[in-house]
């Protein structure tokens, strides 16, 4: 498993661009798979749950330079935690969270790296803004200074085709773009989570800084 799961990590890294992100998905996975993917070169590990996440930042502590990224949808009643213990949000999908982190974050003297979770389509099974909600809250969301927003992550709904993914991926893209061009203040796009083990070239093909990769990494999570 663990000459396996270094040679996938070689392959991806060859696959996409330097300046693309790799960030591995942890969730359901032993710490052992992450000294794994540690040793061959991977810094930046994602968890969509706080518990789990704590139980295996207690055991690596060691491992000073790991950015951990948090991708689960996030309780507002968790706030404090998820600001404790990780340094990039990519799943900030409404104004009442955006607004509640906010007032965390100015409390813990914190400034996290978020990104604002957007539906291109319809998805009943997802949280996050749709394209007018998020155009509509921009400007409340620039008032969030304690938040460094940094762009937006999307997850596209489940059962498309390659040309259906690669349009969400291209409007979330376009979107982004036409945000960056209003020139907020404490708003910024210059990262786009995009992409995960199914369709991550496709999001790399749109753009994509970021990509959220487990199941190619280490296999079928049990």
């Amino acid at each position: 498993m663990i000459s396996s799961i270094s040679e996938r990590i070689t392959q991806i890294r060859a696959s996409i661009p330097a300046s693309v992100r790799l960030i591995a998905v942890t969730k359901q996975m032993p710490t052992e798979v992450i000294r794994v993917a540690y040793a061959a070169g991977i810094r930046d590990f994602a968890e969509n749950r706080i518990q789990e996440a704590a139980t295996k930042q207690e055991q690596l502590q060691e491992f000073s330079d790991i950015t951990w990224h948090f991708i689960g949808h996030l309780q507002s009643n968790k706030a404090k935690k998820a600001l404790e213990q990780f340094d990039w949000i990519h799943s900030l999908d409404s104004l009442q969270l955006a607004q509640r982190l906010n007032q965390v974050a100015q409390q813990l003297g914190a400034s996290p790296q978020v990104c604002l979770q957007v539906k291109i389509l319809p998805d009943p099974s997802k949280s996050g803004w749709s394209v007018p909600e998020l155009l509509a809250d921009l400007p409340a969301l620039n008032q969030c200074k304690n938040l460094q927003i940094q762009g937006l992550m999307t997850i596209p709904p489940f059962g498309l085709d390659d040309t259906e993914s690669l349009y969400v991926f291209n409007e979330t893209h376009q979107l982004a773009k036409e945000i960056s061009e209003q020139n907020w203040d404490h708003i910024k796009m210059q990262e786009l989570s995009m992409g995960m083990s199914g369709d991550y070239q496709l999001a790399v093909q749109a753009g994509a800084t970021m990509v959220r990769l487990g199941t190619i990494l280490f296999g079928k999570r049990t």
